[in-house]
């Protein structure tokens, strides 16, 4: 059984959920929408206005001969309409009747500056992405940047004598979005051009829709995906990454990290525009820490991410981000440091208020489903710690977990992984103890009997369930770490005795499956070993570990566990080891068989986790002893049945 695939990492986001369009738009998109249509000399001007200086809606005299050689010799005024559209200014009739061109009169008036400007500085859509044209784009960028800066330190308190140069900025800054399309050749120019200076300073400015431009364009940039649409089939990968990266560096340079973390709270999630903003920055969490996942202890050290994330998942409406900020907490603890930082904050006790919620209920639809996962990833990846069961513990981690299993809802197997997490290693045992007396074994034991069916009875080649394996781990976490002759470990026994030692089938059944898929892979191993000897191959260390692995994925970690859990139950009742034993003659093995198991089992414990058992039974004289010694007094004892 693969480990990693008992403790699945969070899916993360694409990152194809892009900034829709707000309800204002922007004048680079009313641009975008400006139909250049040709001047006929038969179009129809607008109505003068009437003397009482209303204007006549949808009312326009019929055009004349006359009016058509008098237009011969007019220019068309620059304040017409863009693009020269005729019923532009015409909103509806008398009777409410729409013929206008949709636009407010803000929007209009913006159309109209830009036509007159006759689209000085901006680029042709048809044009290519040359270099030529990456330098004006950067120019034109850092010429908006210092003219905003310029008139806002001259009018600090005057809006309309800035206010222009601030929308020609956000224009400028949207208009550095294709650059995203070739990476290779727009970054170096970024880099080297000085605009990352220019645009991490603009993320302190005092328009936050100017610092969310910011946070959207830099998201774009170094996306995984950059430019991936625009590569040619002889281009290499390496270099667009390598940009990317370089680019992604250029950022660091500038205290990027430190940055995004200062603006989450200047965003109000109420409004679609900062809601896209909070998204953009933990995509940028993403994009970095995909690169570097080493940075993800600088950002937990030196910023407040952990409590924003911690806070923003607490929040009881549920939406897009709060899934996110979910999977980015997750990827943040996947060192120790950053978890025993989570631990020390008491982190765990808020990750415990939130899973409460699915108690009584089951997630309303996918995208929530999916959060609740991320959140028992977190908490599984936390339990990693030795140092994090007390705090699991002290916030009645367990009882929670054995509260949400009776309960049988969704979260039901979630809850059996966590308890595997909480319970394993030496320092599970106080959590083991608690998981008794909190009455857990009855749900544990239904869980653990209601995976056999009339289906997998018939096909025990079949690969087992996460949760039944996560429930084995249970089992072999609660007879190693309860002491002996203590009243729960007897209470685990019990289990096992009653009810005609139908848990000792149930194991046995779960050994038989795991037999034969592993007879399956010894048989792809040694035709691949004899492939390798006939082609002269040297067989060394590397590809014994490799085969290990492969067994162990292919149902002897299975094996062992089970085998495990069944010296135990047959040392420790002779009832049960004589049922096993009459079971295991009837499918030609014997108690042999759990000992050459058991054996590859002992020789292949990590020497480094065994020293730290060890050192810690020498610090704690209730700490069970190391699982080397333990494997080798069963042994002694089934060699002697």
């Amino acid at each position: 059984m693969d480990i990693d695939k008992l403790f699945k990492a969070p899916k993360l986001p694409s990152g194809g959920n892009k900034r829709r369009m707000p309800e204002a738009p922007t004048p680079e998109m009313l641009k975008r929408m400006k139909v250049e249509a040709p001047v006929s000399s038969t179009f129809a001007q607008p109505s003068p206005p009437e003397p009482n200086g209303s204007s006549s809606k949808g009312k326009s005299r019929a055009p004349t001969v006359e009016d058509a050689e008098e237009h011969e010799s007019l220019e068309v005024s620059e304040d017409f309409a863009p693009g020269n559209d005729a019923d532009y200014f015409a909103e509806e009739d008398e009777e409410g009747r729409f013929f206008g061109g949709g636009l407010t009169e803000e929007q209009k008036t913006i159309l109209n500056i830009f036509d007159k400007a006759g689209g000085e500085g901006t680029l042709d859509d048809n044009e290519g992405l040359v270099i030529t044209r990456i330098r004006r784009m950067l120019l034109r960028f850092e010429r908006a940047a210092d003219k905003n800066q310029d008139q806002r330190s001259k009018y600090p308190d005057d809006p309309s004598k800035f206010i222009d140069s601030e929308a020609d900025l956000d224009s400028a800054i949207k208009g550095l979005l294709p650059l995203s399309q070739a990476p290779v050749l727009a970054y170096p120019e970024v880099v080297n051009s000085g605009a990352v200076s220019k645009l991490i300073g603009l993320m302190s400015h005092e328009n936050a829709d100017i610092m969310i431009d910011v946070v959207q364009l830099i998201n774009e940039l170094i996306d995984e995906d950059a430019g991936v649409d625009n590569e040619d089939e002889n281009n290499e990968t390496e270099g667009r990454e390598e940009a990317i990266k370089s680019l992604v560096d250029a950022f660091l340079n500038e205290s990027i990290l430190e940055l995004l973390v200062d603006n989450l709270p200047r965003l109000n999630e109420a409004e679609e525009s900062d809601r896209q903003g909070v998204f953009d920055i933990l995509g940028i969490f993403e994009s970095i820490l995909s690169i570097n996942p080493d940075l993800g202890q600088r950002l937990v050290s030196k910023t407040t991410i952990l409590p924003w994330l911690i806070k923003r998942i607490e929040a009881k409406e549920h939406d897009g981000n709060r899934t996110y900020a979910a999977e980015i907490l997750a990827i943040l603890l996947d060192n120790r440091p950053n978890r025993l930082a989570f631990g020390k904050m008491d982190g765990i006790e808020p990750i415990l208020r939130v899973l409460s919620q699915y108690r009584r209920r089951d997630p309303v639809d996918a995208d929530e489903e999916e959060f609740m996962e991320n959140i028992f990833d977190v908490l599984c990846t936390v339990l990693h710690e030795p140092e994090n069961k007390k705090y699991f513990l002290d916030a009645e981690g367990i009882d929670l977990m054995v509260l949400m299993l009776k309960d049988k809802k969704d979260s039901s197997p979630q809850c059996i992984k966590v308890l595997d997490f909480a319970m394993a290693g030496p320092a599970g045992t106080a959590c083991c103890e608690t998981f008794v007396e909190a009455l857990g074994l009855k749900s544990l034991f239904s869980a653990f009997m209601g995976k056999t069916s009339k289906k997998g009875k018939s096909n025990p080649s079949s690969a087992i369930s996460d949760s039944t394996a996560h429930i084995l781990g249970i089992l072999s976490s609660l007879f190693t770490n309860l002491p002996s002759d203590s009243p729960p470990r007897m209470r685990v026994l019990a289990k096992f005795v009653e009810n005609t030692y139908e848990k000792v089938d149930r194991l046995l059944d779960l050994r038989e499956g795991a037999v034969s898929r592993l007879k399956a892979i010894d048989k792809e191993i040694e035709n691949e070993r004899r492939q390798m000897k006939e082609d002269g191959e040297e067989i060394g260390e590397v590809e014994e570990d490799r085969w290990y692995l492969q067994r162990l994925d292919g149902g002897l970690y299975t094996l062992q566990t089970v085998d495990y859990v069944l010296a135990w139950v047959c040392m420790e009742d002779d009832g049960a080891r004589g049922h096993a034993q009459q079971m295991l003659k009837r499918k030609g093995r014997t108690l042999q068989d759990l000992v050459q198991v058991l054996k590859i089992f002992r020789d292949n414990i990590d020497e480094e986790d065994e020293s730290t058992a060890v050192a810690r039974q020498a610090e704690d004289t209730d700490a069970s002893p190391p699982q080397k010694e333990i494997l080798g007094g069963l042994i002694a004892f089934l060699e002697a049945c």
